[in-house]
């Protein structure tokens, strides 16, 4: 691990923001990666969700180690504890679910790297606590009930730390909702990524979304 789980946490909670992005060709993936780099990210979720994915993954973190060395590498889209061990074998530095699988908290809770489980409720919430998640992922967060079910959640378990994903978009109005809520970082992926930017390999406009997004979070943060 190039990044212990406090280092890991910090730039989470710090920044606000990971961008959540799969790509099956290594240059847009290093490309994208290097973008939000120079906007300012400094955690970034490769998504496990094409074959091979991993052999993606792990020729773009050793890239991103020398050419992007301060930012950290973690995977998303991980449901069992088999996948969870071969990214962190290819330097994952966090994982990140959509489901709670408690399997994954063994892999992860004994190398130290933060596992991020999805919740779609408070039970789901307090499970995941119980098993030693210090970041829990509401997801999808849009249909699981917006800002509002971040701050209802927050006013009886005030120590939840809550990252959301599903329907954040990279706009002053819909940040400032999710921090004022209560949220400790948001995981931002399609909104962050608009298709034909990334098929016209405007890379720039990236690197724009990314320091604009930090810049409304920072200010919604105050």
């Amino acid at each position: 691990m190039r990044f212990n789980k406090i280092q890991v946490l910090s730039a989470m909670l710090e920044t606000g923001m990971v961008p959540v992005f799969y790509h099956q060709d290594v240059d847009v993936a290093k490309n994208v990666i290097k973008a939000c780099y120079e906007g300012g990210v400094r955690a970034f979720e490769f998504t496990n969700r094409g074959d091979f994915a991993h052999e993606v993954f792990a020729e773009v973190t050793k890239w991103s180690n020398k050419h992007c060395p301060d930012m950290i590498m973690g995977v998303g889209t991980i449901v069992d504890a088999g996948t969870a061990s071969l990214y962190l074998q290819l330097g994952a530095n966090f994982v990140v679910s959509p489901i709670l699988n408690p399997d994954i908290f063994k892999v992860c809770n004994r190398r130290c790297v933060p596992y991020i489980p999805g919740c779609g409720s408070v039970s789901e919430i307090g499970m995941a606590q119980e098993l030693g998640a210090d970041v829990v992922k509401v997801f999808p967060a849009s249909n699981v009930g917006g800002p509002s079910f971040v701050k209802n959640v927050k006013a009886p378990m005030p120590w939840t730390n809550i990252m959301v994903t599903g329907g954040v978009e990279p706009t002053d109005e819909n940040l400032l909702a999710w921090f004022k809520a209560g949220v400790a970082c948001v995981g931002m992926g399609s909104n962050l990524f608009p298709k034909e930017v990334v098929a016209h390999q405007e890379w720039n406009i990236i690197t724009e979304l990314c320091k604009a997004s930090l810049e409304s979070i920072q200010k919604a943060k105050l």
